[in-house]
Formats: C-alpha cells, structure tokens, sequence
C-alpha cells in the first residue's frame, strides 16, 4: 500500500471518520479537564484539601473500576444504547457536585460521576478499528496514532485550562465547561451511527482471562507507572532546586516532544511486526529513562524527559493495536478500557510511592523510578513477542 494512502489525511477522508474523532476529541478535552476541575471546585468550596482529594479520587477509582463495565455493555448493546444514558448519569452527578452543600454529598456525588463518565477514547478507538478492517487494516496503526495525538492534546490543554480558571476563581466555570465539552462531544459522538460498531449477538466471555489479553493489561500498568513518577518527579525535583515554575516548561517541552513524536511515527511507521516495535520502543524508553535520576538541573531534566517521552505514543499505539489483534470484536471497547484503567491504576500507584521517595531520598531517587517503570515495561514486552513467537 503506497505511503500516501495510510497518512492521515487519508484516514480522515474515510466516510464519517473526521466527524466522530472530532466528537471524541472535543469530549477528550473535558474529560481531561474534570478531575482536576473538581479539585479545584470542592477545595474553594470547603476550604479543604482533604474533601477535595478524596472527591478526586472517588471519581478516579470509579471510573476506573466501572468504565471497563459500560465498556462490556457498549459492546453488547451499541454504543448509540449505552452512551445517552452515561451522558445522562454523568450530567447529572457534575450537577449533584454543583448542588450538594455537605461534603459526604460532594465526595459521593464526584464518585458517581467518575462511574459513568464515558469512555470516549475507547469509543473512538473502537470505531477505527470497525472501519478499518479487513484491506484497511494496515492503517490502524496510523489510527491509533491519531488516536494518541488527541489524548496527549487533551490532556494537555485541560489541565491548563483548568489551572487558569481555577486560578482566577472561576472554579464553577471550570467544572460547567468540562461538563460541557463532554456531553456535547459524547452526544456528537451517539448520534453518528454509521461508523459505530455493531452491537455483538454474544458475549465474548471475560477477557482478563486471556493470557494474552492480561499481559497487555500489565503493559499498561506499566506504562502508568512511568506517567505516575514523572507527575510527582518532576515537581519535586523543580522544588527541590528553587525553581517551582520550572516544572511546568518541563512537563510542556515533553508534551510537546511526545506530540512531535507521535505525529512522526504515525507518518513512517516501520516495516516491522507490531511485537517487535513494543520491545524496541520499550528498550528505547528504558535507555533514555536511565539519564533521568542523574539529572542536574532544569535544563538538563527537560532535555532528558523530552528524549524520553519520544518512545511513549509508539508504545501506547503498539498496546492498542496488539489489543485489537488479541481481542474477540465483541469485547473491543471493554478490552481498550481496561487498557486505560490499568494505565491509571499504574499512574496513581507509582504517583504515592515517588511522593514518599522524593520526602525520604530526595527528586533524583524518586527519579529513578522511571527507568525502573521502563524495565518492567521492556520485560512484558519481551514475554509477549517470545509469546507471539511460540504461537506463530
């Protein structure tokens, strides 16, 4: 297949395809944005980072408990059933959150959101997949890429929109507009019917049962990990140094690399089996990571994570499409939603441990994680391309 034919450009052309990723991307952006809003919204409202944290993490857990369960149910029953209904629950937990005047209210009601907040990126990636197959599917790779690019874009102008209303005490504002960007996307997204994947007669069984499937889970885990240390990481080491503001180029000189990155590779992608590509990424992640704890200042850090951050949407693209090669269709969407969960479940972990380490030894230890989050990274990969070998 000619090169031209598996850009992006080409992939956005495929009838119906620019209009749902655009729906996802925009609800991406809120979804981005909602954690962290209600932060922000329930400690200028308690005055108390405690309320606020576990309101934050309420929402965080359930979402990543229940979304892999709406993931099973859109893929019994349509994305076009299941997904009104979520937009529906979600809207109106945001606004329990609005109303609720007690803090138990506002903790349980910020948990209930997170429960039914849609998983708009495995919709997404779910809907490539189902258009893709067959001829096309050569090119999901490129998808899946652009996939990625959204994600990290969302995830980087959320949180800084947040930030700035949350700064300037618009701190409603913040969490109207995430609820917003959501239900509107989310609704954008059910009404297009056409290239959603048809609901499956059966179910395809509970995928973590699978091998196969589980070891992808793990990957993501570790893949979290590395997110979770660089989080607190690099915080702490801009602290540590007297440069608090300095954590903030850094954290945006990687995003922008792991954009520029991403963006790259799904332009040429190597000619090589989509195993193999996970283990050099991994290797490649792993080697860089080790600059990261000998770091001396700022500059240094910077160049070091912006290096590293390159192997990240490579990985996240290769876990996505080995996913969709392991997966029965039928559990697709639940499989790229436990991929996510594993991801934050990972991320939340190695976030807790890098804060203790970073009080105890200092930045530069907690640093050292990163490499470690990349050899674990690196043995999965390895045991599934030795797996995939044994099979083949």
């Amino acid at each position: 297949m000619p090169r031209a034919a598996t850009g992006y450009r080409s992939l956005l052309r495929t009838p119906g395809a620019a209009a749902f990723f655009l729906a996802a991307a925009v609800g991406r952006v809120g979804i981005a944005m909602t954690g962290l809003g209600l932060f922000w919204l329930l400690h200028a409202r308690t005055g108390s980072y405690g309320t606020a944290g576990l309101a934050t993490a309420g929402f965080a857990v359930a979402e990543a408990l229940v979304g892999p369960q709406l993931g099973r149910l859109i893929d019994r029953f349509g994305q076009a059933r299941v997904l009104p209904l979520c937009l529906l629950a979600h809207g109106a937990a945001i606004a329990g959150v609005l109303a609720s005047s007690t803090p138990a209210a506002q903790i349980a009601a910020a948990t209930c959101a997170g429960a039914v907040v849609p998983q708009l990126g495995a919709l997404s990636a779910a809907r490539w997949a189902y258009l893709l197959r067959g001829e096309r599917a050569a090119e999901l790779a490129t998808a899946f890429s652009l996939e990625s690019l959204a994600n990290a874009t969302a995830f980087l102008l959320g949180p800084v929109l947040v930030t700035s209303l949350g700064a300037a005490g618009d701190t409603v504002l913040a969490s109207a507009i995430a609820a917003g960007l959501i239900l509107g996307g989310g609704a954008a997204l059910a009404a297009q019917h056409r290239t959603a994947p048809q609901p499956a007669r059966a179910s395809a069984g509970w995928i973590l049962r699978q091998p196969a499937f589980l070891l992808l889970a793990l990957l993501n885990l570790a893949i979290g990990l590395y997110f979770g240390t660089m989080q607190v990481s690099v915080s702490a080491f801009a602290i540590g140094h007297g440069r608090p503001g300095t954590a903030a180029l850094i954290i945006a000189a990687a995003s922008l690399a792991g954009l520029l990155a991403g963006w790259l590779y799904g332009l040429h992608r190597p000619n090589v089996p989509a195993r193999r590509q996970l283990v050099m990424a991994a290797a490649y992640l792993t080697g860089t990571a080790l600059l990261l704890p000998f770091a001396q200042s700022a500059i240094w850090l910077g160049a070091a994570v912006a290096v590293t951050e390159a192997a990240v949407p490579p990985t996240l693209v290769m876990l996505n499409v080995l996913t969709e090669q392991a997966v029965h269709p039928a559990a697709l969407t639940e499989a790229f939603t436990w991929n996510n969960s594993a991801s934050a479940a990972g991320s939340a972990l190695a976030a807790t441990l890098a804060g203790h380490v970073a009080d105890g030894w200092g930045a530069s230890a907690a640093l050292g994680q990163a490499p470690a989050a990349g050899l674990i990274l690196l043995i999965g990969s390895l045991l599934l391309s030795r797996a995939g070998r044994q099979q083949s």
